[in-house]
């Protein structure tokens, strides 16, 4: 096979060790390899870095798996042409496996031309999208230990769900906090209740009745004071993200103009994507990496299964929130598109499909640098208006009206000018 690059090296990476395999194209001579094995410390990547210099090493490959990789693509991203591969794609011949020879296939492979380099953003959206992710993965702990509250408080035999729309609001949380700290009678704890609430007393008094026992009030405690922490703890990265994000504040802006995408949102999808997208050359490529874009399985000429491929599960995740949040928006051409495809599709098909949908115009969006443009609602009935026409007629001469009551329905034709 034809040899594209002349010097690579392919790494093995470990969380203790690097394997590091370099193939030298000899032309018509015969190449060399050459192997050595590092450290994964700061100071052996280093060395690494220096070797694969003096070796004239232009291109280097590895896999993206877990999160090893990230230090090592970090020290030698500066310096050398780094590629990182989705491990799927370099699957080498069974019963043979060791850290060198994955190292050597990987350099072979990226030699040949024969591997497709994974989507690595910036530095400063890599800072970013860290900033993001741990923000989402504290409001996923806050959301456990809500309903760690609620099982505390039903075990005891309190029914403030029952009555509250809200247990955690203002009024919820100040009864809480006074049921854990034992000092208040049932009714004094009720009166904390504000707004709304206060016109469910004599429910909310019957729904506070009961014998909270003092293990209950410890473990209530505690559970709040871990609630408290970690609100203020999303707090803090909030404002550190709203710091980050100032330079681009136009991109969010644009983000937020396609339906359920708010602003908060919109900075986690940011935090994925970034303000460059040239590594897709198409939106598919990019609807297919944010795994929304369905499968393509056909063999014989017949279509097998088009389920979808696992793309990025972060950014899935986000599109899916979104997507739901985007069909209950009225008057819409996202709503329409998912109403019907939910009567011929089960509801999450329907809602994949419109997750694909925003997928696809936060890539226009970021590569055109333009708004969202609403279709409206009435965009795919016009596409072909005499086919729903015949369709709409068709429906109502099934439900009995004749031809005579359909006429009398048309509004008077205008008199021409």
């Amino acid at each position: 096979m034809d040899t594209i690059v002349s010097r690579v090296c392919g790494l093995d990476v470990h969380e203790a060790s690097v394997v590091a395999c370099v193939l030298i194209d000899g032309g018509k001579k015969r190449g060399s390899k050459k192997v050595q094995t590092f450290t994964a410390m700061r100071s052996d990547i280093v060395a690494l870095r220096q070797w694969l210099l003096e070796e004239g090493v232009t291109q280097v490959v590895m896999e993206g798996t877990g999160i090893y990789w990230r230090p090592v693509y970090e020290t030698l991203e500066d310096a050398f042409d780094v590629w990182v591969v989705n491990a799927r794609h370099v699957k080498n011949v069974p019963g043979r496996k060791s850290d060198v020879i994955d190292a050597e296939w990987l350099a072979k492979l990226l030699s040949w031309g024969l591997l497709r380099k994974s989507f690595v953003p910036e530095m400063d959206i890599r800072e970013l999208r860290d900033l993001t992710r741990y923000r989402r993965t504290l409001v996923q702990e806050q959301t456990t230990q809500k309903n760690r509250i609620l099982k505390v408080i039903e075990t005891a035999g309190i029914k403030l769900a029952a009555v509250a729309s809200d247990v955690f609001g203002k009024s919820g949380m100040a009864m809480l906090r006074a049921i854990a700290e034992g000092t208040k009678t049932t009714d004094e704890i009720a009166d904390l209740a504000r707004a709304a609430l206060r016109q469910k007393l004599p429910t909310l008094r019957l729904a506070l009745d009961c014998s909270v026992r003092p293990h209950h009030r410890m473990m209530l405690r505690d559970q709040l004071t871990r609630l408290d922490g970690l609100a203020a703890e999303i707090e803090k990265y909030e404002l550190e993200l709203e710091k980050r994000v100032e330079p681009y504040d136009e991109w969010l802006r644009l983000l937020c103009s396609i339906p359920g995408i708010q602003r908060t949102a919109a900075i986690e999808i940011f935090g994925e994507v970034g303000p460059n997208l040239a590594s897709f050359p198409q939106v598919g490529n990019f609807a297919a990496w944010a795994g929304t874009a369905p499968g393509l399985s056909k063999t014989a000429g017949k279509n097998r299964s088009g389920r979808r491929r696992r793309g990025n599960p972060y950014l899935s995740s986000i599109l899916l929130e979104c997507a739901l949040a985007a069909t209950r928006k009225k008057g819409t051409y996202i709503q329409d598109k998912y109403r019907r495809l939910k009567a011929r599709r089960p509801k999450l098909c329907a809602l994949f499909a419109i997750a694909n949908k925003l997928a696809h115009g936060i890539y226009r969006i970021v590569v055109n640098k333009t708004p969202y443009r609403e279709l409206g609602d009435t965009y795919l009935d016009q596409q072909n208006g005499k086919r729903t026409a015949r369709y709409l007629i068709k429906r109502l001469v099934r439900i009995g009206l004749s031809h005579d009551q359909l006429l009398a329905m048309l509004p008077p034709a205008e008199p021409a000018a």
